[in-house]
């Protein structure tokens, strides 16, 4: 997007609007086209103006039907940049503005497109490492099995499928990117060379249909592809095909529409390239009193993240369990519809219940197409939350040892359901990295960062002297919420020095904010902001799930723990927690830029995988050269469940051709011919030694 062109948005986003006192909650802003939520931000630009007023209210409930200021203009709030990161700085003319979302279909939406342009400028700011990648190999890298000559004439006919325009071969510089501008060529925070996880091209369907014939294609040439939707979970793989050459088929570019809204059964159905920043967008474009249920980042894809069993943090906070409906691809080329998709409306139409009972009738196989490489989903229903009232708040706790007697807290309150929402747990350190600030703001020593300089900048910040911060939204009528917020403040009120923190009691640019946002269903942009505690930043999650037992809690926290310290990573520990487990996140932050960081990471998640699964505890989701780790740690009964998982592979795929060694299931093309990466390999390339060797070898006998 031109410069002029951002000066224009931003001119007409400045031009001063007044609202109605009887505005509705949400208000499209006919300049911009962008949905903003009036009650809460006209509020927070009150707190900008006024900081000391005492007419404000006290305990603002975000509601439907408030009043809303009549005064306070947009150009106001914009000036005085009360979205913006502590840690903003002015705009670096070298640093373009990323792509907005009218223009781009994964694009920033015009209304945060100044917080993501901050939040870029920031990341390159500190960023050592060069631009690109240059490659001295011949290029592109190809599939493995697969000679040049076949190669060549296998894009040629796949170019005659989709059109020219729609496939491109990975034959250039690698660039990482970053996270609204990533590439589907690499992995964009790559742990071995970034030449590894590469593909050889990319092609672009625009329908099932189209999907199904690169399918077909794909087991006519016998070449492996790699399905994506939008390509941004970057803390697992991000696009990187888990077999080097691949071809990535890029399903977000041409197939990213919202089929259906509706608004009375709240509900959706979606194609893989709709992000949660445009399924929030046509919602409010809708006027239906409907909310998404987004995750910490809005750019990732609602198909991505169901179907790879992310969360989110409304009361739909478990997207799986709030999904309706699949259309999926099978291995072979064939099409099929789950649950009521399977029964035809009139007419050949989609059945009127579709959207609105998940499990049909027969076995349910919703369930093989998450996490696996079983089919290519290509339309999901999904279930909307109604627009309710809702507060935000968050409560401190002060000591280290209070972990496990907050833990004991919540259980009790979640399974109640009086937290009905997916709350947060996450350790203080925290709170300085989502400020933006990279870590040498805050200590210039090396290694770990001391607990007592944590505690001195805490102490300095909203949040105070304080080791725990839980992040809580509670939701229904105000005299539920006010009911609620009684019982919470009982409970948590029985750990000493536990203190209560609402919005309008810190800054606006305080992270809290960003919750509010979040849990009320509009997606973000404020968590790119931890990125920054490094240069050259990538980021890899071990994500293990823990009852939520005070006991269970705290032996993977301290495995944890002490193999961060072993391999001298801070540790950023945030609990999700849900009715009766918490999915324990650690955000393992490095320099990509840095061959011995990298090798460093590599080494504490392979040995936390392992020291966890030793006392009972799992991941539920991992990096993509990971996964066979992971999955063999899944060994009951003699490894019984992946031996299932083979049974089912190979017989919808028996050609091997769909996503090989994803979640480390492998077809038997490549089982057991050194494709799979366990604890104790530590080679520098994703791919057997010697698969030059058997491409050679399997070429030599065709001829």
């Amino acid at each position: 997007m031109s410069a002029a062109l951002n000066t224009q948005r931003r001119a007409k986003a400045c031009r001063s609007i007044r609202c109605p006192a009887d505005a509705p909650r949400f208000l499209l802003c006919s300049q911009t086209g962008t949905a903003i939520s009036t009650v809460y931000h006209q509020f927070i630009a009150f707190k900008c103006l006024f900081p000391r007023s005492h007419e404000l209210p006290s305990r603002p409930f975000i509601s439907s039907s408030s009043p809303v200021p009549t005064s306070i203009t947009f150009s106001t709030i914009l000036s005085l940049n009360c979205n913006q990161s502590s840690a903003s700085s002015t705009m670096a003319p070298s640093v373009p503005a990323p792509p907005v979302m009218e223009e781009f279909y994964s694009g920033i939406p015009s209304n945060l497109l100044d917080r993501a342009h901050a939040a870029k400028e920031r990341l390159m700011s500190q960023k050592t490492a060069p631009d690109t990648v240059v490659r001295d190999e011949e290029l592109p890298v190809l599939p493995p099995y697969t000679t040049r000559d076949k190669f060549n004439s296998a894009m040629a006919a796949l170019s005659r499928i989709l059109g020219a325009s729609n496939v491109e071969i990975n034959d250039k510089p690698l660039k990482d990117g970053w996270y609204i501008e990533h590439p589907n060529t690499h992995d964009a925070y790559h742990l071995l060379p970034a030449t590894d996880s590469v593909s050889s091209a990319a092609c672009y369907p625009g329908s099932t249909e189209e999907v199904s014939a690169v399918v077909k294609w794909a087991n006519q040439y016998e070449i492996p592809i790699f399905p994506i939707s939008i390509g941004r979970n970057l803390g697992y793989g991000g696009a990187a095909p888990r077999v080097r050459g691949s071809v990535v088929v890029d399903l977000g570019r041409r197939m990213n529409k919202v089929l259906k809204l509706d608004g009375e059964n709240y509900s959706c159905l979606v194609e893989p390239g709709v992000t949660y920043y445009k399924l929030y967008d046509e919602v409010k474009k809708s006027g239906l009193p409907m909310w998404i249920d987004p995750p910490d980042l809005g750019g990732g894809s609602v198909i991505g993240n169901t179907v790879d069993r992310g969360v989110g943090y409304t009361l739909y906070g478990d997207h799986f369990a709030n999904h309706c409906g699949m259309e999926v691809v099978l291995p072979t080329g064939e099409v099929i519809r789950t649950g009521m998709g399977g029964l035809p409306g009139p007419d050949n139409t989609d059945s009127p219940t579709w959207q609105s009972f998940q499990y049909g009738f027969g076995p349910y196989y919703d369930g093989i197409f998450t996490q696996s490489n079983f089919g290519i989903v290509t339309k999901l229903g999904m279930w909307l939350m109604p627009e309710t009232e809702h507060q935000t708040f968050m409560v401190t706790f002060p000591r280290d040892d209070d972990f496990g007697d907050i833990v004991e807290v919540i259980r009790p309150l979640m399974v109640k359901k009086i937290l009905g929402n997916v709350p947060q747990l996450r350790n203080v350190i925290q709170e300085l990295a989502v400020t933006g600030k990279p870590r040498s703001a805050f200590w210039k020593g090396t290694g770990r960062m001391p607990r007592e300089v944590i505690r001195e900048h805490a102490s300095k910040m909203p949040c105070g002297d304080c080791a725990w911060v839980f992040y809580g939204t509670v939701y229904g009528t105000k005299e539920q919420i006010a009911d609620t917020l009684k019982i919470c403040k009982v409970e948590f009120g029985k750990i000493q020095g536990a203190k209560f923190i609402f919005p309008e009691d810190v800054p606006p640019d305080h992270y809290l904010h960003s919750r509010v946002s979040v849990c009320s269903g509009v997606p973000e942009i404020r968590e790119l902001d931890w990125l920054n505690w490094k240069p050259n930043a990538g980021h890899l999650f071990f994500a293990p799930i823990s009852p939520t037992k005070k006991e269970d809690a705290r032996t993977i926290y301290e495995i944890v723990l002490k193999i961060h310290q072993k391999y001298g990573f801070d540790m950023f520990p945030t609990y999700c927690i849900n009715t009766r487990e918490m999915h324990y996140i650690a955000n393992l932050v490095y320099d990509r830029n840095d061959e011995d960081e990298k090798q460093r990471a590599m080494a504490c998640m392979r040995e936390m995988i392992d020291e966890c699964a030793k006392v009972g505890y799992g991941e539920y989701r991992t990096h993509i050269l990971l996964a066979d780790q992971v999955a063999q740690t899944y060994s009951w009964n003699n490894q019984a469940l992946m031996k299932f998982h083979e049974v089912l592979k190979d017989t919808l795929d028996p050609k091997g051709i769909l996503a090989p060694g994803r979640s480390g299931i492998w077809p038997a093309k490549y089982r057991n011919q050194g494709w799979e990466l366990l604890a104790d390999d530590d080679r520098q390339t994703s791919s057997p030694a010697d698969v030059k060797k058997i491409t050679e070898k399997l070429s030599d006998s065709k001829l």
